[in-house]
Formats: structure tokens, C-alpha cells, sequence
């Protein structure tokens, strides 16, 4: 395959002046162009853009990968460098992988979430190292005085056959550099892959295991300070006044004051999302000094009105509307039955009101979904030194450049003036994107004119926002005398976003198909939670077709197949974004590989497939009840996310979401009475323990040749169904509510 450097704006990379000593350095960026006087100096044509990730060969042939992208347990920072080193032909082990700062000068889209990464840097990535393996190879043929295309490479090396010569890439780096850039670049055929679809090691995996710092709590600079912040203890509340008196004369203890995280007028993004903006800020010399000065601290708190923010949703903008008043569950689930009666409709297919009216039997049935806290295994953290005109800054955090943005704006200082350096995130999957704690930091760090480190604490974190919102779902199902599905109306909402996705499956796959969705204003700050939405959904929704399916008297997986067939065969309507293929595929191979139609004496299965993020998801669950006690035994799992970069990393993605899964499907939840969260530490919010884990986990990938796509979330919300739909088998009740744990002990 030849990759034409016009398909990603042509002059894909800025080359740069060669190391001291002799080597190459290229830089990649695939979205973000470049400015006119940059243009001007390096007289590179107007089309060129920089494509994503470092590229530096030195004298003596070793290669450096500059990894952009934030690495919280995804093991990025090990496949987005091996799909540059494989187009390079690199030797993997003469590679060092390096973790970029943030450098939105060379960097696009340098941020995870929506298990995006390796699907959006894929072309990219493999053009880099594509055309820097082109430009070696030119290099060589000058040397060599013999033809480029009589040029070959092996790991490492570039090679001429004919003459016997034979050199490392570093002995041409130097040239390399000065070459112009191809036109357009070969790739490889996937037949020719050398690294990718091999299993190899996480290159931080000794650093992790030898207990190196990598992680923001790690970090430390000279005459650095501690800081920690007191916000409401409830939402709906803001800070009145404080008494700092008996704090400020205990030992350690620097400063405390008030903070403002965002300003009142300042039009909040995506992702400037954020409980309580007015705080208290407690600063001294150790971690342990300040928190006892935090118990000091008198506050006084008050109740907010109603109030607007100014929003821009990715270019959409709106006033948003902030209740004032204390919630609490009841009313916030009074409130989901009448919103719910007043849904809108979103997607329409056929006549889905005859089809129930002349309907033989009709199944209905309401799931519901608590909020959720992330519980990162590391707290929030960041490091700030705030100086005149200049930022530095060190942490965890999912979207920097976006957050960048929102602290240049807050701080008054351009943001080629602030640097931030990406650790290790100890947890992520969607509450690290909301940094306003980075906020925090800098403006703490401004105040008091010296480097700190803000640390929430636990209960911190666990009480101050951010939570996957609280979901409800209804569906209905219409059956003919021949229990054929000839009607599905599905109505779902929450507080404060829905969780719907109306052109998914089952949607295609039935002549009248109604779809309704609804939302709830709330002053309880809620975001992205490890597969936004799809997390609810698909545990209702699959719990649900288990459900029609047995009304049917069909076999759960048949029926699912049968579904599919429809849709593949005869879809309805235009907008359905899953391909019947491949989710047929992951079923029929989840059928095989679990022994389906055997079970083990004793055992209880369930089954559940999703569609998310591009990549399709099917798995079995199989559990035992003893004295009481959910014993999950084994979980196959059926995966497409299209051709597997690194094996193991796919492997463990996929028991991590299952894990994952499980524990919250049995035990997540949080409740607020008159806006105060009732958990606020593990000691009441239950995570999974390593004994109610599987026993066994047995993953299996559908061979594909299909360009890669997400996993780090695909695996996570089908787990849900497949665990309700066995407990079914196991007891005999269906589960409509989540946490599963508090039904089986009622």
C-alpha cells in the first residue's frame, strides 16, 4: 500500500536540525497546521502539516519515540510507539519510549478518552515512520551511489543486496534530516508486520514493578508546599465565610485563603466542568500538617440560587441553567417519573403505536442507575509554580491541551507561557479529564508566589463532583401470536443528560422502532464515566432482550442473531451506525468458544453483546450461588475492535473491563440527601474485592484485517447483562436496579 502524504495535508513533518553528534529528528502532527511566519523561516510550502509523535535517531542507532498521548493504564505509551516503530522498521529493542509534555505547537489532539487514540492516530502514526523509513533509505542511496528502490531495510538496519553494504540507521540520520520530503510513502502490508499483532511488554512495566516514580502524587520540587482545598459539603451550597484562626498557628502551617477556581462570566467548555469554584485554600510544609489544619477551619456555608453559565459545547453555544435547592433521592427520583412522561421523540421507524395496540404480548420493564464516583486509585493532584508571565506544571490529567486553554484563561498568561508535563494518571477513564484541580494548583501557586502541590483527599474527591449521572430506562416490547418482535419503544433519561444512543442496535433491526429520550436539570456536577452512558444502557437494554427473549421461548443468543440477521438483511431506516457483520461475528464466536448450548452442571449463565466506540463486545457470564454469595466462575469474552496492535495489552484491557464491571454492576452507588453525597470514603462506598473477581477470564479477538479501534471501554458496559441475565438463571428474579448486591440481600 503506498500512503500519498497529501492524504494527511502533504509535507507531513517538520524536519528538524540534525542531533549534536549526528542524527534525526522529526516531529508529527496530523490536525494542526502551521503558522504563516513559521512558514516563512522554514520555507516549507503552505500544505504541510507536523505529524503526531518524535521520531530521534541518534549517531549510534539508537531510536526514541516521543509518546504524546497521556498513558493512565491503556498502555499507549507502549502501542502508539510500535505502530511508528513497525512502518520504521525499528528494533524494538534499541527503542527508548519517552513521554511528551504537552506542546500543542507539535502536538493534535493529544488527550485520551472515547478509546480514541490508537483509532485516530492509526494512518497518522504509520505514515511518520513510513516516511521516515523513506527518507533513510533515500539517504543510503545517495551514500551508496546505487538506486533508492534497490534499498532495503531489516530491524534496524538499511541494506543494499547487491553491493553487500549494510549500515544502521544512525549512520544516515544525519543526512536524512537534510532530504526532502517524499510525495508519498509506501506502507506496509498487514502480511509484513513485524511488531504489530505481537504481544510485547509494557516498556514501563519495570519502572511500575520497582516502584519508580511515575505518578503526579510522586512528584516533587525543591521548596515545594502542600496545599489541599476545603469546598460545600453539599451541592447546592457555597462558601458564606470562614474563621482561620485557630489553623493558622498550628506547626507547619503557611497560608490559607480564598480561591476562585472560574471566574462568574467565563464561558466554560466541554470539559471546565466543576462542582465549587469558591474554596478554601489551606498551604504548608506537609501533607499531614495541613489536613489537621483543615479540621481548624471554621466555615459557613450557604445555599446558591438558581443561576446561569455560559456554555460552549464545541462551537454550540447556550446559558445553562444551575438549580439552586438541596437534593436528595427521593425527589430526584419523582422527578425522573414526570420527566419521563414528557419525553421528546428522537428516532421513529414505522408505526410503533399500531404495533403494540395490535400486539399479542407486551413486555415492559423500568431500569435504573445510581450515581457513580470514579474512585481513581491515585486522588487528584497537581503540581503549579506560578512566576510573572510563566506557568510550569506536573500531573495527571486526560485532556491537556483543552485544559491548557482554560488556564491560560484563568491566569492571564499565554499559553506558550505555561508548560505542563503529563505523569503516569492513576485512574482516569473520564474523571481526570475535568481538571479544574490543575486550576486549582496554579492559582493557589499564584497567590502565595511559589512552587506547591494541591492533594485532595479521599473524601475530597469522593464529595466534590463529577459523578456518572443517575439513569433511568424504560422499554417495552410488542410480540405476534407467533412471538415475532414486531414493536420496541424504549424511553430514557436522567439527570443530567440522557443515556440513549437511538440509532444503535435494536434500532434496524425492527420494522417500528420508537425511541424518547429526556433529561433533568441538576446543581450535582456529573461527566464522563468509563464508556459515558453506553456504561447504563447496555445493561438495561441487553437485560431487557434477555428478557423479550425468553418471553419468546427463543434461545438468548438466537434471538440476538436473528435480530441481527433482519438488520443485515433488510435494515430499517438510514441511520443505524453498527455493521450487522461484525456483530453477528463476535456473537457466533462468543457461541462457540463458551460451549454455549453446554453449560457445567451447576452453573448459571447470562449473555450480553454491545456495540460502543467502535468496536463490538459480547460476553458470557458464568456464576455459582454459595450460601448466598455471587461466585463468578468463569467470563468468555467475543472482541472486534478490528486488528489488534499489541495482544497481551488487548488481553488485559478486556479483564480489566470485566473486573471493573462486575464490581460496579454488584456494588456501585452514591445517594445525596439534601445534596450530601452518603458515602464519602471506602469504608461505605463498596468497591470489588479480589475474591469476588473471576475465577477465570478467557478472552477471545476476531481476526481482522479492519483498521483498529477503541478497547479500553468496548469491554465494560455489556459485563452488566451478562451478570444480571445469569443471577436471573441463578434465582429466578430479574434485575431492574442497580447495585445487583442490594436485591440479592433484600
Amino acid at each position: 500500500m503506498t500512503q500519498s502524504v497529501d492524504k494527511l495535508n502533504r509535507r507531513s513533518f517538520l524536519k528538524v536540525s540534525a542531533l549534536a553528534g549526528g542524527g534525526l529528528l522529526l516531529s508529527f502532527n496530523w490536525l494542526s497546521g502551521c503558522k504563516p511566519k513559521e512558514l516563512e523561516e522554514l520555507g516549507l510550502p503552505k500544505e504541510w502539516f507536523r505529524l503526531n509523535g518524535y521520531i530521534k535517531i541518534g549517531e549510534n542507532g539508537l531510536v526514541t519515540l516521543m509518546s504524546p498521548n497521556p498513558e493512565g493504564g491503556q498502555n499507549v505509551k507502549t502501542s502508539m510507539p510500535m505502530i511508528v516503530a513497525e512502518e520504521l522498521d525499528a528494533d524494538w529493542t534499541k527503542v527508548v519510549v519517552e513521554q511528551a509534555p504537552l506542546d500543542t505547537d507539535n502536538f493534535t489532539r493529544q488527550f485520551i478518552g472515547g478509546s480514541q487514540a490508537i483509532r485516530m492516530g492509526w494512518k497518522a502514526l504509520r505514515t511518520a515512520g513510513a516516511t521516515a523509513r523513506q527518507l533513510l533509505i533515500h539517504a543510503a542511496a545517495q551514500t551508496w551511489q546505487v538506486p533508492a528502490a534497490e534499498v532495503t531495510t531489516e530491524p534496524g538496519y538499511l541494506i543494499h543486496s547487491a553491493s553487500g553494504k549494510k549500515a544502521h540507521f544512525g549512520e544516515m540520520a544525519s543526512l536524512a534530516a537534510t532530504l526532502p520530503i517524499p510525495e508519498e510513502v509506501p506502507l506496509k502490508e498487514i502480511s509484513e508486520f513485524k511488531l504489530i499483532g505481537k504481544s510485547h511488554k509494557n516498556v514501563e512495566a519495570k519502572n511500575i514493578i520497582t516502584g519508580k516514580p511515575l505518578f503526579g502524587i510522586d512528584y516533587k520540587k525543591e521548596g515545594m508546599l502542600i496545599a489541599m482545598i476545603i469546598h460545600p459539603p453539599a451541592h447546592g451550597m457555597r462558601l458564606k465565610s470562614f474563621d482561620d484562626s485557630a489553623a493558622r498557628n498550628l506547626p507547619g502551617i503557611t497560608d490559607i485563603f480564598q480561591i476562585k477556581s472560574h471566574q462568574d462570566d467565563y464561558e466554560r467548555t466541554f470539559f471546565d466542568t466543576t462542582s465549587f469554584t469558591d474554596l478554601v485554600a489551606v498551604v504548608g510544609k506537609s501533607t499531614w500538617e495541613v489536613m489537621n489544619a483543615k479540621k481548624a477551619v471554621k466555615v459557613e456555608w450557604e445555599e446558591f440560587s438558581t443561576y446561569e453559565e455560559k456554555r460552549d459545547w464545541n462551537g454550540r453555544k447556550e446559558n445553562r441553567t444551575i438549580p439552586g435547592g438541596l437534593e436528595s433521592w427521593e425527589d430526584q427520583m419523582a422527578k425522573m417519573g414526570e420527566a419521563a412522561k414528557k419525553a421528546k421523540t428522537v428516532r421513529k421507524d414505522g408505526n410503533p403505536e399500531a404495533a403494540f395496540a395490535k400486539a399479542a404480548k407486551v413486555i415492559e420493564q423500568t431500569y435504573r442507575g445510581p450515581f457513580l464516583a470514579h474512585n481513581c486509585m491515585e486522588p487528584m493532584n497537581f503540581f503549579a509554580h506560578v512566576q510573572e508571565g510563566k506557568a510550569a506544571c506536573a500531573g495527571p490529567l486526560q485532556k491537556p491541551e483543552l485544559t491548557e486553554q482554560a488556564l491560560s484563561s484563568r491566569l492571564g498568561i499565554p499559553m506558550e507561557n505555561i508548560q505542563i508535563e503529563m505523569t503516569r494518571l492513576g485512574g482516569g477513564y473520564g474523571r481526570r479529564s475535568y481538571s479544574h484541580w490543575l486550576i486549582e494548583a496554579a492559582v493557589i501557586s499564584q497567590k502565595v508566589n511559589a512552587p506547591i502541590k494541591l492533594i485532595y483527599s479521599r473524601e475530597d474527591d469522593m464529595t466534590g463532583g463529577i459523578y456518572r449521572p443517575m439513569y433511568q430506562a424504560t422499554y417495552r416490547a410488542a410480540l405476534d401470536k407467533d412471538n415475532n418482535l414486531i414493536g420496541f419503544h424504549v424511553n430514557a433519561g436522567g439527570l443530567v443528560e440522557p443515556p440513549l444512543y437511538p440509532d444503535r442496535f435494536p434500532a434496524g433491526a425492527v420494522e417500528n422502532y420508537w425511541a424518547e429520550d429526556w433529561t433533568i436539570p441538576s446543581n450535582i456536577t456529573v461527566g464522563s464515566f468509563r464508556a459515558p452512558r453506553s456504561n447504563f444502557i447496555a445493561a438495561a437494554e441487553q437485560s431487557f432482550l434477555d428478557e423479550v427473549a425468553e418471553a419468546a421461548g427463543k434461545d438468548p443468543i438466537e434471538f440476538r442473531l436473528e435480530l441481527l440477521r433482519k438488520a443485515k438483511e433488510n435494515p430499517v431506516g438510514e441511520n443505524n451506525d453498527y455493521n450487522p457483520d461484525r456483530f453477528i461475528g463476535v456473537l457466533e464466536l462468543l457461541k462457540v468458544k463458551s460451549n454455549w448450548g453446554q453449560p457445567q452442571a451447576g452453573v448459571s449463565r447470562g449473555v450480553s453483546a454491545y456495540f460502543c466506540h467502535n468496536s463490538y463486545a459480547a460476553q458470557v457470564l458464568d456464576l455459582k450461588m454459595e450460601n448466598g454469595l455471587v461466585q463468578v466462575e468463569k467470563v468468555f469474552s467475543a472482541v472486534d475492535c478490528g486488528l489488534l496492535i499489541n495482544p497481551d495489552s488487548a488481553k488485559n484491557l478486556c479483564e480489566g473491563s470485566v473486573v471493573d464491571g462486575i464490581g460496579t454492576a454488584m456494588f456501585g452507588e452514591l445517594k445525596f440527601n439534601q445534596g450530601v453525597p452518603d458515602k464519602n470514603n471506602f469504608d461505605k462506598y463498596r468497591m470489588i474485592r479480589m475474591k469476588e473477581a473471576p475465577k477465570e477470564i478467557e478472552t477471545h479477538f476476531v481476526e481482522s484485517q479492519v483498521d483498529p479501534t477503541g478497547l479500553g471501554e468496548p469491554g465494560y458496559p455489556p459485563v452488566f447483562a451478562a451478570l444480571a441475565n445469569a443471577l436471573y438463571q441463578a434465582t429466578g428474579k430479574r434485575f431492574y436496579d442497580q447495585p445487583f448486591a442490594k436485591q440479592l440481600e433484600g
